[in-house]
């Protein structure tokens, strides 16, 4: 790894704490192992308060804000240091930045805790590549060449503003090349509740996307979002595909391991 996230000489401790959101702990746990072990490789120390729950955005997008308020509320006291707020999932970042703030607007006291925390919460292709300017060049910690896709969530890319930090992300892998595909600034369909609601369209706006990265002759592809990974993969099973999408954070540590991925 050339970039270290330190700088020379510097002997700086970074510590962050990780809103490791519920569908990585209900459906992808590896990933919040590997978000973890990346960040702890690049000397950065992570505290993950064992309270936090959904960031409720479900509630919050299906029209129950009052549900949501209680769900953010119970949460404001576990961020109490100036830290950032490491998020690996646009939405769930999206949620905490500009959503909590929102939702106690009318509460003078935890207004200012959901603005605190807001202002620290950053996602984390975000925090690697701005903060951290990672780069991992080394020729032993590589993999098999691959050819992966992006898909960046609506979220990310709309609300958090990450699409060209997970494109610099994997432009900054040994052995990675990222290929376009159309459909890239579509939604996979999910979209939380949406793809409860609307079952018929999701499964069509995920037909779309699986189609696009089928065309692109990518290997593999990525996001930064486990909500797009579950719907896209569960639908790619449904077709009996070999083609398969991870967690950019899985791939990251992959490649740092020199692992074949």
């Amino acid at each position: 790894m050339s970039a270290s996230p330190h700088a020379a000489g510097s002997t700086e401790i970074r510590q962050v704490y990780l809103f490791a959101t519920c569908v990585i702990d209900l459906f992808a746990p590896q990933v919040g192992v590997d978000v973890v072990e990346v960040l702890e490789r690049l000397g950065v120390t992570v505290h993950f308060p064992a309270a936090q729950t959904c960031c409720g955005q479900p509630a919050y997008t299906t029209g129950f804000p009052e549900e949501a308020r209680k769900v953010a509320a119970a949460q404001l006291d576990l961020f109490p240091e100036p830290w950032p707020v490491i998020v690996p999932s646009g939405s769930c970042g999206g949620m905490l930045k500009q959503h909590w703030p929102r939702l106690f607007a009318d509460d003078p006291v935890r207004r200012v805790q959901a603005e605190a925390i807001a202002s620290r919460t950053v996602e984390f292709t975000d925090y690697l590549v701005n903060t951290l300017g990672f780069r991992l060049d080394a020729p032993a910690a590589s993999g098999a060449p691959l050819r992966v896709a992006l898909h960046t969530s609506c979220s990310a890319r709309r609300e958090m503003g990450t699409l060209a930090c997970g494109r610099a992300l994997l432009e900054r892998l040994p052995g990675v090349e990222r290929v376009e595909h159309e459909h890239e600034a579509e939604c996979c369909g999910f979209g939380g509740t949406f793809s409860v609601k609307h079952p018929e369209i999701s499964a069509a706006m995920a037909a779309d996307k699986l189609d696009a990265l089928a065309a692109s002759g990518c290997e593999s592809f990525v996001s930064a979002d486990c909500g797009c990974l579950l719907n896209l993969n569960l639908s790619l099973d449904k077709r009996g595909a070999s083609l398969r999408g991870q967690h950019i954070a899985s791939l990251v540590r992959a490649r740092m391991d020199g692992a074949a991925s």
